[in-house]
């Protein structure tokens, strides 16, 4: 079985590079996939840069070009939950895009005819990412994640994708990787860990956390796998 696993930013996919060790690159359409082989898996891995055009054409070409199975992605968001705080692993139960806006014309936030606001996640990869939390002992959160192309930083905008959507957190990739994962048939997992929330530390230092995060991600990444290769 083939695996892609993607993040936006390449130091969040840089941890699963040292882990495997032995990998090829190939450049396709701007962007550098690297394939390797785990245990009776064979995996693609890519970061897309940011942005849901960038994530779509990368888990697009995943899919098409290097014909991914399942898509596995993990990388950083914003809370908008007050619950959620700074170092919380939150899975997606389900994604929507809170900048696509046709209103205008009757239709709800988030829709486009022949679409739906929402796209829900492979409910077998969320089973088994809680097994890896339990496994690991790990806190794992399940939330709406609501991804847009823009960096949200206004209290209100905030106020309103919570209200309108019941999101519990905000990024710029996950729901356009879940709307081309959905129309090609592709089972996808998107795991983020919160990068900032209401209660944020002035002293809070953004590269040590995504470091950090992104190496705690690949451990659960890794782990998934395991169970994935006995299947």
């Amino acid at each position: 079985m083939k695996i892609a696993i993607m993040g936006a930013m390449p130091e969040e996919i840089e941890p699963l590079l040292e882990y495997f060790g032995d990998y090829k690159s190939e450049k396709v359409a701007g962007n550098t996939y690297y394939t390797t082989k785990y245990k009776d898996l064979d995996l693609v891995i890519a970061y897309s840069k940011i942005g849901k055009v960038f994530a779509s054409l990368t888990a697009a070409t995943m899919i098409e070009k290097f014909k991914a199975k399942k898509l596995l992605f993990s990388g950083v968001a914003g809370a908008i939950n007050p619950k959620l705080n700074i170092g919380d692993l939150v899975v997606a139960t389900k994604l929507c895009q809170h900048d696509l806006d046709i209103s205008a014309f009757g239709h709800p936030f988030g829709y486009v005819p022949e679409g739906s606001v929402f796209v829900e996640s492979d409910k077998e990869l969320l089973k088994i990412s809680k097994d890896v939390a339990k496994d690991l002992n790990i806190p794992l959160q399940e939330g709406i994640i609501a991804t847009g192309d823009q960096f949200v930083a206004d209290e209100k905008r905030k106020e309103w994708i919570s209200k309108t959507f019941k999101a519990d957190a905000l990024e710029m990739e996950g729901a356009s990787v879940a709307v081309v994962c959905e129309a090609l048939d592709v089972p996808f997992f998107i795991l983020r860990a919160i990068s900032d929330s209401a209660d944020m530390d002035a002293g809070f230092n953004f590269e040590e956390f995504l470091e950090s995060s992104a190496k705690n991600s690949a451990k659960f990444i890794i782990h998934m796998l395991d169970i994935l290769a006995k299947k």
